[in-house]
This record gives structure tokens, C-alpha cells and sequence, in this order.
């Protein structure tokens, strides 16, 4: 292993828990906003509680072009003024322009929490000069959709340089899913990789899907060496050059749309509301001229694109790059030479918590990383607590997911449901504080700023249809709080009508109670007032990436606490509107020299 010192610097922990000072300071006045439910949004009058501006002029002020001329200066970082922000006495939001730049000054990467991805890739001994020929593995590729093609790519080039620079040959992936990640490294990486999930339906379709790669694999090698030794006929130049062209634009040939229209799976998109919000950002360039970070300004009018940090949503280059090899990372390579080796591979079922002791699921450990890519809820903080503790755990690469499934140490939780290790929080500063976030708002912090400020917009109707139906059971079946769930039924329906009769059928509430008029009545009173829902939405949505930012920074401190973790950072890894959840968490224990 190369020194440690060569690794990028990242803030201390004195330094970082400052900036969770700094941030509660804010989100104490903010999450009121994001902890409110939508299906409460009209039941209990969130709009008239909780915010003092009129609707449209929400709307308008994150909808607007980008482009305003600033109409006064405000704060500079770290001195955000939040009587400026919210009322002192009601708590109410005053101001969007001012609440917007301050959930855009509390954002991962405008705080400067993040560490450049090329230049980790740099400091472990990537050069980037030269790229591997993704080629060979073209076929491995297509069968994952766009999106995970994408985070396998950036995520298994990084694990891969991590291996190389710790001399690490064997690689946990946990919650491994289908086996996507654990099957790419193997392949391409020849890197000895157990995936465990706790589905033993994905483990057995892991261990088919991969068996079907490996083929692949094995005919493509095959192919190879005919075409090596001269066998098979020579392309003609203009197909070789076109060839050559796309296996170096990226693993698919079709053309590649913008960031505003991308043909992604469908179940990777919310809903497209075609609102006035929905446009927003569509029209931006967005690789303009970084604005200077210090000017932090009330602005009359700007579009969400503004609230984004420069260079927020430029995507991951999907290249390769060729790692500059340690003897542990040549035999690797000399591996793929042998695609049919069943070892290197191995998909386990196991459910895995912070007390799970890995020589019971894996008999052969050793030295090894620990990875997960969008580890769900409590997953993602127990990786973390399994490399601090395990000494066999040499380094971890994660990537969380699902906020609002995590387990919260000090929300009101049933006496019954004790535990230790708690999902939210980790590091001590917040155990203090006793700090609590609420499921609602880690469910907001799940929204995807980026994707809708170019133009994914958010689904107004569905959520409207909701929130309406709520008072219905409110009034005429004096139901407040339903803990049953409507699921998706919306895109079921033809009608609002159509909508309430199949929810109240769902739920197992008497239909004959609402008659048709009824339900009409409902929805002419509130329709006027949708703007109302939606407006708050946006705010939810800007208020998001804050939210994120403390579930982050909570993990970073914890694994700075640890004695024996000689680094760790904040990595943003995939391109946010392809992939929201697109931030690593990654970390390296002290060598046994430096203990």
C-alpha cells in the first residue's frame, strides 16, 4: 500500500462537526417544512401554518429564468440569516429567495465536504491518460439498464483502484441485490467477490445471471484470440474507426440524449407533472461558467438550476481508466484469462446487521473491502459499523439509500422496539444533541433536486388527489391518522372520482357513505388550491439536499471517531439526475505500522 498521506486531505473532525453545528442551526427552523405529510397537506392547513407568501409567488420565484439581476446582497457563507429566512415569533417562512440560497449553502458540495472523484482516482495511481477498452465487456453491460450500467461502471473502477492501492484481492459486497456490481468486478477486475443479500430469491438470480455472463464472457475471450491470431477477416477501416468510436464513447451504442430527456427504464423516473415547475431548468446550459462562490445573493428571481452547485449534474465520465498495476492487481488481470472460474464469484444468502460475524457467512476470509452500492435504510450505517469493528475489514466503499427506512435512535419509537445500533444518528455530536429528523423528513430527503431542475417534474396530481381524499375520510368517517396506504392507485384511475371509490375500496371503508356528488363537491373546492400543494412540494424539493447532507455528515464524523480509520471522505460518484443517491461514503483503516 502506497503512504496514506498521498490520499486528498478532507475536513477534521473538529472542522466537521462546526459545519453540523452550523447546519442544525438551520434545520431547526426548516424541518417543519419537510416533516409535514402530504396527505395532511390540506387536513391540516400546512400551507397557512407554515408559510407566509402566496403560492404563485413561490412558484414563481423558483420558476422563473435564470439571469435576474441580484436585488441586494445577502449573507455571506456561514452567516445565514435566518430572521431573514423564517419569523422569529410565528415560525412561518418569510422569504423563498433567501430560503432557497441557504438550503443551497447547506448542499454536500457547496459546504465542501466532497472530495473530487478524479483526483481520488489520481492519488490511488489511476492514470488517466490511458483507458481500458470497454469493448469485451459490451455484453456484460447490456444486461443492466442505463442507469446501473452507469453507477457499476464509476463504482467498480473505484473499487477496483482501492483493491490495487490496499493489496486487497477479496471484495463483501453487501445487499449485492442481483449481483450487478459483484459480477462486473469479478469479470472485468478479476477481483474475488462474495455478494450477500437477504433475499435467497436474488441470490439464486445473481448466481443465474452470473453464470449467463460468464458465457458470454467465455465466447467473447474465445472470439478474441481468434481474431488475435489472425483467423478471422480484418474489418474494413471506416468500420473499424466507427467501432472504435463507440466503444469509447461508453458502453452503448445508440446516441446519448440530454440531461433534460434521458430514455431511462421506468422504473428509475417519477411521475412527469407537466406544472410550471416542471419546465424548469430545461432551457439552461449546463456547463455554463462557474458563478463566483462568495456572492451569496437575494435574487429577484432565478430557476432551480441556480440552487445547484457548479457543476452538480455534470455527468460521471462513463470511460474506464487503466490503473498504473501493483503485483496484487497483475495477477488479477491475468484472471480474466479465465472466465469459467466459479470461485472468483460467489453470491450468499445472509441477512446482515452490525453484530453479523462475516467468519460465519465466509469460511475463507481474509484482508478484504467492504462495498454496497444503494445499500437500503439501516444497511448502509451497519456497513459502516462492521468495517470499524472487524479487523479482516481493511476498507469500505458505500453507497445508502432508502433515508426513510432508516432506524432513528430518539424518534418515538414503541418501547418494544429496542435495539443498540441505531440507523440515524452514529457519530456522537448528534447522539447529544439527541437529534431527531422524523421519517417525513428523511422521505424528503429521498427527492431529487437535480432531476427536477431539468425538467422531471414532480407528480402534483397524484399528490393532490391524495391530500384530498384525506379529508374525505376525515369527514365522513372521522378517520384522522390512517395507517393503511392507498399504494399506487393513481395510474389505475381514469377520474378523481374514479380515484376515491377504488382508495375507499382499499381501505375497507364503506363507499355508500360519499355519494358521486359528494366527492365532486371535494374536489371543485380544493382544485383552486393545488397550486398551494405544489408550491410546497418545490420547497420540500429544495429543502432536500440538507436533509441528505446530515445523514452524510453523521456517517463521516462517525468514521472519523473511529482510532484505528486513517481516512475518509465524501465522494460524489455517479451523476445525480441518472442517479440521486449518487454519493459515496469511503474509508481506509490505519496500516498495522501505524497503529
Amino acid at each position: 500500500m502506497a503512504a496514506l498521506c498521498s490520499l486528498p486531505g478532507s475536513p477534521d473532525l473538529s472542522a466537521l462537526r462546526a459545519t453540523l453545528q452550523d447546519l442544525l442551526g438551520f434545520l431547526r427552523a426548516a424541518l417543519p417544512i419537510c416533516s409535514a405529510h402530504t396527505v395532511d397537506f390540506y387536513t391540516e392547513s400546512l400551507w397557512r401554518e407554515l408559510v407566509d407568501l402566496s403560492p404563485d409567488g413561490v412558484l414563481a420565484a423558483l420558476g422563473a429564468p435564470a439571469g435576474a439581476e441580484p436585488r441586494e446582497a445577502g449573507p455571506g457563507p456561514g452567516l445565514i440569516d435566518l430572521p431573514r429566512v423564517f419569523c422569529e415569533r410565528s415560525q412561518k417562512l418569510l422569504s423563498t429567495e433567501a430560503f432557497a440560497l441557504a438550503a443551497r449553502h447547506y448542499s454536500v458540495q457547496s459546504l465542501g465536504l466532497c472530495t473530487p472523484f478524479e483526483q481520488l482516482l489520481t492519488a490511488l495511481g489511476v492514470n488517466k491518460e490511458q483507458r481500458t477498452d470497454t469493448c469485451e465487456n459490451v455484453k456484460a453491460i447490456e444486461f443492466m439498464n442505463t442507469k446501473k450500467s452507469h453507477e457499476v461502471q464509476a463504482m467498480s473502477e473505484l473499487i477496483c483502484s482501492i483493491a490495487d492501492y490496499c493489496g486487497l484481492k477479496q471484495i463483501i459486497d453487501v445487499g449485492s441485490g442481483k449481483g450487478y456490481l459483484s459480477s462486473f468486478l469479478s469479470l472485468k477486475y478479476g477481483l474475488n467477490v462474495y455478494g450477500i443479500d437477504s433475499s435467497n430469491t436474488n441470490t439464486h438470480g445473481a448466481k443465474e445471471r452470473n453464470r449467463k455472463l460468464r458465457r458470454h464472457c467465455k465466447l467473447n475471450h474465445r472470439q478474441t484470440r481468434v481474431d488475435a491470431s489472425g483467423a478471422a477477416l480484418k474489418m474494413p477501416k471506416a468500420v473499424e474507426t466507427q467501432k472504435e468510436a463507440e466503444c469509447k464513447g461508453g458502453v452503448e451504442s445508440a446516441p446519448k440524449s440530454s440531461l433534460g430527456s434521458q430514455n431511462m427504464a421506468a422504473d428509475v423516473l417519477p411521475e412527469v407533472s407537466e406544472s410550471a415547475v416542471s419546465v424548469i431548468g430545461k432551457q439552461q446550459d449546463l456547463h455554463a461558467q462557474p458563478r463566483e462562490e462568495d456572492k451569496f445573493c437575494l435574487e429577484n428571481a432565478f430557476s432551480l438550476m441556480d440552487l445547484l452547485p457548479v457543476d452538480a449534474i455534470e455527468p460521471t465520465s462513463p470511460q474506464v481508466h487503466n490503473t498504473e498495476m501493483s503485483e496484487v492487481g497483475k495477477q488479477r488481470r491475468d484472471m480474466k484469462s479465465k472466465p469459467n472460474d466459479s470461485s472468483v464469484y460467489s453470491p450468499l444468502t445472509s441477512f446482515i446487521t452490525a453484530d453479523s460475524e462475516l467468519h460465519d457467512i465466509i469460511t475463507d476470509l481474509e484482508d478484504c473491502l467492504m462495498v454496497g452500492l444503494h445499500t437500503c435504510g439501516d444497511l448502509a450505517s451497519n456497513t459502516l459499523r462492521i468495517f470499524a469493528s472487524k479487523s479482516e475489514v481493511k476498507g469500505v466503499c458505500s453507497v445508502g439509500c432508502c433515508y426513510h427506512l432508516l432506524s432513528e435512535e430518539f424518534e418515538n419509537q414503541p418501547k418494544e422496539y429496542a435495539q443498540e445500533n441505531w440507523g440515524f444518528p452514529m457519530c456522537r455530536y448528534l447522539k447529544e444533541e439527541r437529534w431527531c429528523c422524523g421519517r417525513n423528513a428523511r422521505m424528503s430527503a429521498c427527492l431529487a433536486l437535480e432531476r427536477v431542475a431539468v425538467g422531471q417534474g414532480l407528480p402534483t396530481e397524484s399528490l393532490f388527489y391524495r391530500a384530498v381524499l384525506q379529508n374525505i375520510i376525515k369527514d365522513y368517517y372521522g378517520i384522522t391518522k390512517c395507517d393503511r396506504h392507498v399504494g399506487k392507485i393513481y395510474s389505475k384511475c381514469s377520474s378523481f372520482l374514479d380515484y376515491v371509490r377504488m382508495s375507499l375500496k382499499k381501505l375497507g371503508l364503506d363507499e355508500s357513505k360519499v355519494s358521486e356528488e359528494i366527492i365532486m363537491d371535494y374536489y371543485e373546492k380544493y382544485k383552486p388550491r393545488m397550486n398551494e400543494l405544489e408550491a410546497f412540494n418545490m420547497l420540500k424539493v429544495v429543502l432536500a439536499p440538507c436533509i441528505e447532507t446530515l445523514i452524510l455528515l453523521d456517517r463521516l464524523c462517525y468514521l472519523k471517531e473511529q482510532e484505528d480509520v486513517a481516512w475518509c471522505a465524501l465522494v460524489k460518484l455517479f451523476d445525480p439526475v441518472q442517479s440521486p443517491r449518487c454519493y459515496g461514503v469511503i474509508a481506509l483503516k490505519k496500516q498495522s505500522d501505524q497503529s
